[in-house]
């Protein structure tokens, strides 16, 4: 079998970065001379065709340069990327971005993906955080007229919920404080299932109430669809992958179709909070990525509330700063969650003052 050894490493390496950069087959004597290397083009021909055979390289026709596989971009991936940091600069224009936008949960994400497609060039895409099971976390009743109110719900994932009350009795801004006040106390920090068990013992007032707070927190814990926000679907048109129509109409199928979030939370479904992970070409799974690779990332608390968020491009894709990039945002996401769920904690210095 033909070993990979360290120039052939380094080859595929320059070839790889090469052809991410230009998109150009290279030959041999176009990449002696473009790196400057103190070796013979037939040397540097002889181990191209050795990392073809070994599946990393290929080339398009007889007379072409090599490009590589997806075996390579692989290869290259796990063993050849070397540093994935962004600049201190970037890290430093993100963080202001989400410094400066301290919005609700679900317009985070929104941002995530914004800033991510903005960073990378690329399409950007992003799930809000989902808890296993929303808890309370405030309420508020408002008197309106007569024997009205307006109640206010936020959830501890983020949600805001409004509905309107028809008391059976008025009452006044005082009385609707007071009764705010009581159920704040009852019900902090509880799961629908836990606020429906405590009903029984509870005033009639304050069981009609609570009943309109399980029914609420049920239609948040079990959504009939997710949202899943995506960015950026110029940015990965102009690359000469989807140039033509047909490769067009297919990858902005992929991009605005229903498949793609199914695709994603099955692909991030084994990721720890704060772990990336690269699939190149479909890995043999989907289909309809296989002209594509996604960089994903999952964010968020374990156990309390988790996201999903990533770049999709042409499998000819910076990685080493697609990574950093998803890498970086979903670590302020993950602070952004915590911050959120642990609003009395210390914070992350993360979204320190810029």
């Amino acid at each position: 079998m033909t070993d990979m050894t360290p120039r052939r490493r380094a080859v595929l390496g320059l070839v790889i970065r090469s052809y991410i950069e230009t998109p150009q087959p290279i030959g041999s004597k176009a990449f002696v001379a473009g790196y400057g290397l103190d070796v013979s083009p037939a040397t540097i021909r002889n181990e191209m065709a050795a990392l073809e055979e070994m599946g990393y390289l290929t080339h398009p026709h007889t007379s072409a340069g090599r490009v590589p596989t997806e075996h390579g971009y692989r290869f290259f991936v796990e063993h050849l990327l070397g540093e994935t940091e962004l600049p201190l600069s970037e890290k430093r224009m993100i963080r202001h971005q989400f410094h400066q936008a301290r919005l609700e949960l679900e317009e985070w994400a929104r941002l995530a993906a914004a800033v991510l497609a903005h960073t990378t060039r690329k399409a950007a895409l992003a799930t809000p955080p989902r808890p296993s099971e929303n808890e309370f976390r405030h309420l508020e009743l408002l008197s309106l007229r007569d024997c009205m109110a307006l109640l206010v719900l936020v959830l501890q994932g983020g949600s805001v919920k409004e509905r309107m009350l028809s008391l059976e009795e008025a009452l006044d801004q005082e009385a609707l404080s007071r009764l705010s006040n009581e159920l704040n106390d009852q019900f902090s920090g509880r799961a629908s299932h836990e606020i429906s068990a405590q009903l029984p013992w509870l005033s009639p007032l304050t069981q009609q109430i609570g009943e309109i707070l399980v029914q609420i927190m049920a239609t948040v814990d079990y959504p009939t669809s997710d949202p899943i926000y995506r960015e950026g679907l110029a940015h990965i048109l102009t690359e000469p992958e989807f140039a033509e129509g047909k490769q067009m109409r297919r990858m902005v199928q992929v991009l605005e179709g229903p498949s793609l979030a199914d695709v994603i939370l099955a692909a991030a479904q084994p990721l720890e909070v704060g772990g990336v992970q690269v699939l190149i070409g479909g890995e043999g799974r989907w289909e309809e990525l296989t002209e594509v690779s996604l960089v994903l990332s999952r964010y968020g608390l374990k156990g309390s509330a988790t996201g999903v968020l990533g770049v999709v491009g042409p499998i000819r894709m910076p990685y080493d700063r697609t990574i950093g990039a998803v890498r970086y945002v979903s670590q302020l996401m993950t602070a952004l969650v915590s911050d959120w769920y642990n609003p009395g904690g210390e914070g992350s210095p993360l979204l320190g003052d810029t």
